[in-house]
């Protein structure tokens, strides 16, 4: 093995976050030092490599072609390491694979099954945080994303996991039979403006007005809708416990799919191991029948 030269290694870390972040001021918020101490580990770095790592400009920071190449490296690098101390901290016990769930599948579907995937893949701790639909994975320190959408994210390599078919929800008991019943009830919508136009043109009816109530997550529209607060257009296999609960039901059998649950990772890292095991798994368990009800 070539001797390495003397690896500056806190100064390639506060290059790593500045980067990251574009801004010296958010990297030291980051890092939990002075933005002094960044400047001053920059500094060193560049007379050190005898480059230019950044340009300062009225929109911010701006990588210099040497700090290009250098970024991808060192992000890639600090997140095997990341990966890596996690293994050990665990005992070497598996892999820890960080995931970023939008809310109405982790909630609907991944959570009630990560028991089995656990069973499944005793060497991968799985740890989940939420978010609606807005996240970035190497900002937030994820391995991965499960996003809800057509798979076109600029920068993203999407890979498909389910469709998701929409379909009215409510609470039992409100004689609904037909679609145009609609028409007398609080229709509750999502910040996706074509989705009640969409489901109303696949059932062949009219769409009335639309001035129900604004929610930004299904869950929340569930629960109105669970209240007898209106009618919510909902992923049908995110709220099947809904409906075995008796806390839901669905009048009509038209669905319309608008979208679809992918697993998500930027192009310019490779997935981990661990990332692929998971989606194999949700594929698998999604191609298994379903047991009689």
């Amino acid at each position: 093995m070539p001797d390495r030269p003397d690896i500056p290694l806190n100064a390639l870390r506060t290059f790593e976050v500045a980067a990251r972040q574009g801004s010296f001021t958010r990297a030291a918020v980051e890092l939990r030092v002075t933005q002094a101490a960044v400047s001053h580990q920059i500094a060193r770095l560049e007379d050190m490599l005898g480059v230019i790592l950044f340009q300062r400009t009225p929109g911010g920071l701006m990588l210099t072609d040497a700090g290009q190449a250098l970024f991808p490296v060192m992000e890639r690098g600090l997140d095997d390491i990341a990966r890596m101390l996690d293994r050990v901290a665990a005992g070497q016990a598996g892999e820890v694979l960080n995931i970023g769930v939008v809310t109405t599948f982790a909630a609907g579907w991944l959570i009630p099954r990560q028991q089995a995937f656990a069973r499944a893949h005793p060497g991968i701790t799985l740890r989940l945080s939420t978010h609606n639909n807005r996240v970035e994975i190497a900002r937030e320190g994820l391995d991965a994303a499960i996003r809800f959408g057509d798979g076109q994210w600029p920068g993203l390599e999407a890979h498909h996991i389910m469709d998701a078919p929409m379909t009215p929800f409510c609470a039992p008991g409100l004689g609904l039979r037909v679609p145009s019943d609609l028409h007398r009830h609080t229709l509750l919508r999502s910040y996706r403006a074509d989705e009640w136009p969409a489901w109303f043109a696949q059932a062949g009816e009219s769409c009335p007005s639309l001035t129900g109530p604004i929610l930004d997550s299904s869950i929340g529209l569930a629960d109105l809708a669970s209240e007898r607060f209106g009618i919510a257009l909902l992923p049908a296999p995110m709220f099947e416990r809904h409906v075995q609960a008796g806390r839901l039901t669905r009048p009509f059998a038209t669905t319309v799919t608008l979208g679809s649950y992918w697993l998500t990772v930027p192009k310019e890292r490779r997935m981990t191991s661990a990332s692929r095991a998971l989606l194999d798994w949700m594929r698998d368990v999604l191609r298994q029948p379903r047991a009689p009800e």
